[in-house]
Formats: structure tokens, sequence, C-alpha cells
């Protein structure tokens, strides 16, 4: 399931340095804007501490983590909506990713040049929504002319569809994203075929100095403030600080900076484990002599559907889904275990996968 997470934000906020940290690549990184021209693409492995745990139970030949991809795309600045800058590039590249990292710079540092001038995270937010939501108005009215003219032959899928295009048009008038206007979980459905950039689900990433990289600073809380009618996760990550990581070579070195700094881990862990969250994903296991492995899916995935994402022909022919709870299996230790303790089930086609479910497959083709 190839999952996109973009990473958005004006020049010089530290998008790239996060990107690197991420990822491992070695995205270019300098302090002058459209320093990033074509987006940098990354494949990402999802720390998930519960591998380790199926690994020295079942001690496999290999272990394989689920994975999602990082977009770093190119600085935002005024007018992109209208070409401005790398604009249409920038909007074009962001419209392809599934969800929105918005990096903002939270840090006061007289050597980094802002695009703007000064530190003001709001302001910084705001002309991203603006063009943004410009790109998306202009999306919305070419939608509602087609429908125009399909709703005369009476299509009860193009007045439902017209209905919520409308709506949408009068909230980004008043400056009001798409994933703002309160839909429901069923109109969001109609709505993700519209492919609008300020649907997309977004978290937003304050690039804070090491001295607020624990508690966060003023700016972290303006940011709070003016989020807060987004049901948006903030988080706060020191990009420099996790680039200084990266560098270290051993567990141990790792381990000790953290330390100093009062880290339980890497803010990028914590970044990716909120990203895959973010995207509505969560994880079975697959566990055997040959490889224990991480899979993912979206939430509310029946058992068919979740074996499909390991191939399509086991979806087609799905008989049945062996399931052991990852407590279950971890607590008492084995299969055969867990099948004594009475906690081993059998489900058919019906079941909704959870969290966390430790899976086997049966099927015909």
């Amino acid at each position: 399931m190839a999952l996109k997470c973009g990473i958005v934000g004006l020049p010089n906020v530290g998008k790239s340095t996060l990107f690197n940290c991420l990822s491992n690549a070695k995205a270019q990184s300098a302090n002058f804007p459209f320093c990033t021209i074509e987006p940098n693409i990354g494949t990402i492995s999802i720390p998930d501490p519960r591998l380790e745990k199926l690994e020295s139970l079942v001690n496999p030949e290999r272990v394989v983590p689920t994975t999602m991809e990082i977009v770093d795309i190119a600085g935002l600045v005024k007018g992109a909506s209208k070409g401005e800058g790398l604009g249409n590039q920038f909007l074009a590249n962001i419209r392809e990713t599934d969800a929105i990292l918005h990096v903002l710079r939270c840090f006061d540092d007289g050597n980094i040049v802002h695009v703007d001038g000064s530190v003001d995270p709001i302001r910084d937010k705001e002309i991203i929504d603006i063009e943004l939501q410009l790109k998306d108005l202009e999306s919305i009215e070419k939608k509602i002319q087609s429908l125009s003219r399909v709703i005369k032959s009476g299509d009860k899928d193009a007045v439902k569809e017209n209905e919520l295009a409308l709506i949408i048009k009068e909230g980004l008038e008043k400056g009001i994203s798409v994933r703002g206007l309160g839909f429901s979980d069923e109109d969001m459905e109609v709505i993700r075929r519209f492919n609008l950039i300020t649907s997309k689900p977004v978290m937003y990433v304050c690039n804070v100095d090491e001295a607020s990289v624990k508690t966060g600073n003023e700016y972290v809380e303006k940011v709070r403030l003016a989020v807060a009618s987004e049901n948006a996760e903030v988080l706060v990550i020191g990009a420099k600080i996790e680039a200084d990581i990266t560098e270290l070579e051993t567990y141990e070195e790792r381990k000790m900076f953290l330390d100093e700094l009062d880290l339980e881990e890497p803010g990028v862990n914590r970044l990716i484990r909120s990203a895959y969250s973010l995207l509505n994903l969560q994880t079975y296991f697959t566990a055997g002599v040959k490889e224990v492995r991480a899979w993912t899916i979206r939430k509310g995935m029946t058992a068919p559907q979740a074996a499909g994402v390991i191939h399509t022909d086991f979806e087609k022919g799905f008989i049945r889904a062996e399931v052991m709870k990852y407590h279950d299996f971890t607590t008492l230790g084995s299969e055969s275990a867990v099948k004594d303790a009475g906690k081993f089930k059998v489900e058919g086609k019906e079941y909704v996968v959870e969290d966390g479910d430790v899976m086997h497959f049966r099927f015909n083709v």
C-alpha cells in the first residue's frame, strides 16, 4: 500500500533537513530559497517495537517493517496558485500526496534567512493556506460548471456532488479549508473524488531550537491556538537536533545524546508514527520462521481486504483468517499456548482486522 506524505512549507523552514533525517536520503539543504526544485522521495520504515518482540519469540530468518513514502516538495511562495515561483509544480506535486506535513519555522536564528524577513509561523501558515485554498477554489468552480450539465439529466449522484461542491466553494471563499468544514465521513468519501488539496489531512510540524524541543515555545503555542478548529495534530521537533542524531554511528551514542536532552526517542520516530496515524493506517503482522512482517492497512479493512495487501489472490480466494491478538501471543509466548488458552480465533469474511493482529490466511485460487 504505497501511501505518501508530502512535506510542505515556505522556503528555508527546515523541510529538507527534516526529510534527510526521516529518510536518510541526502536531499540538498542550503540557506537560500528554492534549494529543493524537484521533489525528493524517500521510503521510510515505521518504527514499531512490537516487531522486535515478535522477532525474539519466533526467531525468523528476516524481519520486514512496514513503510511509507515521504515527499520533500519545493518551498511555496505568495502567488503560487497563479504560477509564481515554482507554484504550478509545487501544487501538482502536493496533489499527488495522501497527507500533508506542514513545517513551520518556530525558532529565531539571524544566520538563517527567512523568505519574508522575519519569523512568524502564523503568517507563514496563512500564506500556504491561502494559496492552496485559491487553487482549490479554481478547481471546485470548474467542477460546479461541469456538474451543471449532468444535473439537467436528473443524475442523483451529480445532484449530491453539486450540493457538496457549493458548500466547499462558499467555505473556500471565506478562507476555510475543506478539512475544516465539518463534513461527515460519508460526505468525505464523495469529496475525495474531487481531489482537492485542502481536503487532505494535515499535521503541523513546529521546527524549534534545542532549548524548546522538550516543552515548545511561544511560537508553538500560537500555532496550537491558530489550528485549534482544524482537528489537526501539532508536533514539536528540532530538525537540527534530529540531523545531529542521524550523524551518530552507534545506538549507544544516540542514546547518550538523547539522554542529555532528556528525550526518550528521536523526534522523527514520533513524527513517522503520527504521520502513519494521520493517514488512518494500522498494522497487522504475519509471523513465521521464514519471516516476521508488518503489513499496512487502512483502519476498518476486513480480513479479505487485509489479505489482498499481501497478494490479490489471497483476497480473491479467501477462505478464512486465523487470528491471534498481539498481547495474547507475546504474553503466552507461542501459537500453541494461545490455542491451549482458547484465544486462537478463526474468522470469516466479515471480520474487521484490529491493529496488532497476528494473522494466517487460508485461501484457494
